[in-house]
Order: C-alpha cells, then structure tokens, then sequence
C-alpha cells in the first residue's frame, strides 16, 4: 500500500507556485484548511486563482490570503461576511467569478468524476450564462458548465490514514468531499492521522486513491463565523 504521509504542511505544499489554481475545502469557516492556508501566507505564493465557496472573514481563513493581496481571482458562491473581498472586488483589485452554489459543487464533483462538463438550468437567463452554450431538455432551458481545472485541491478532515482514505465529522464534509481528486494533485490535512488499516472502511468517505499527500496539522482553531445562541428563559 503507498505511504502518502508528509511530515509537515511545508512539505505538503512545497511545490505550490505563484499563479496556480487551488481548490480549498470548507464552507464558511467550517472544514476550513487552516494549517495549508497559513503556510501559503507563510509561503507568500501570490497571483493565485483561487476555488472556494467563500472567502472566509477579514481576518481568518482565505481573507488571510487576500489581506496579502495573494489572491488574483476568486471562483466562489457566497462572500458576503469579507469586508476586504468586498473592497478588493469593488475597486478592480480583485477578479471575482460567482458561481450558483450547486453549480460550484457540481463543478467540482464532475472535475473529480473526470467528466468536462454538463447541463444545469441554474442561471439560465442570467448573468451567469453569458458566453455559454444552452440547451433545451424536457422543455427546459440548460446551459452548459465546464468542470474545474486545478492544479491543487487542498482539503481539511478529521481522521486520515497514511494511505490518504479519509473521513470528515459532522458537516465540516461540504465542499471537501467533492475537492477531494477534482484536481491534479490533491493535499489532505488531517486531525488525527493514523497507520493504514486501522480505519473502519465502512466509514470512509473518501479513497485514499483520491488523495497524493497526507499530513497531521496543528492547533485548530475552528473558529465560528456567526454565533448564534438561545436567549435564556
């Protein structure tokens, strides 16, 4: 069985270069690769395109990335918590491609399926069909979408072995289920990584055939981009 285990985030990333295009895991700050994102801060990669559902907040996940003006171009679904992407969008610094959120995900799952493309009636009509081929199916209108094409999918789980099967907890899955294998080569951080075998497979998520590096990140913090709590009675 192939050992994909790195040592450590450095490693894990180390061949990630200005002006490439990354897939990053998470919704919200939920699921997020906190590790691989401080390290490409760390790195100071920069020209990246960048595939997410959102851009974090101003001072963590992505917008770490952005407040380095890193970031040439977000392909995302919701970005409204960002007061910096909004700047940055604003102004012309930053390209920005919105995406219907189903359509993201399915973009990502057909990159992971090896399929280049397929029909969707979402934006039909819209400014999101502009330039794009349309259809009529059962007298419905669809347009087309191209799968993604990226060189990384970083992705964030919660128990991984070293022979990269994975398995996420709770609704941190989201967008790392359908990152995992849509790219060239996919980086999966973990928080508890364990020797190959020891993993039920009836519970595996993820392949490991779908991951090339696997590394035990460190000091979570998980923060909660919106608390929201009960009044006391």
């Amino acid at each position: 069985m192939i050992n994909k285990k790195v040592q450590n985030v450095s490693e894990a990333l180390h061949d990630i270069k200005d002006s490439m295009t990354i897939m990053l895991g998470g919704f919200g700050l939920c699921g997020i690769p906190e590790n691989s994102i401080a390290e490409l801060v760390t790195k100071g990669t920069t020209d990246l395109t960048c595939i997410s559902n959102n851009a974090g907040v101003d001072d963590f996940g992505l917008g770490l990335l952005l407040q380095k003006k890193q970031i040439k171009k977000m392909i995302s679904s919701y970005v409204g918590e960002n007061a910096e992407f909004e700047r940055q969008m604003l102004s012309g610094e930053l390209e920005v491609e919105l995406t219907p959120q189903g359509t993201l995900a399915e973009k990502c799952r057909a990159a992971q399926a090896g399929i280049p493309a397929f029909y969707t009636p979402a934006g039909y009509g819209t400014e999101v069909a502009e330039g794009k081929e349309a259809r009529e199916f059962n007298g419905k209108m669809h347009i087309m979408e191209e799968a993604f094409k990226a060189d990384f999918a970083i992705v964030k789980a919660w128990k991984g072995d070293e022979a990269g099967n994975l398995i996420f907890k709770g609704t941190a899955r989201n967008f790392n289920s359908c990152m995992a294998g849509a790219a060239k080569i996919t980086i999966a951080e973990v928080e508890e990584l364990v020797p190959a075998g020891t993993l039920d497979p009836n519970q595996i998520h993820i392949p490991g055939i779908f991951v090339q590096r696997i590394f035990q990140g460190t000091k979570y913090e998980k923060r909660i981009e919106q608390r929201t709590t009960r009044k006391r009675n």
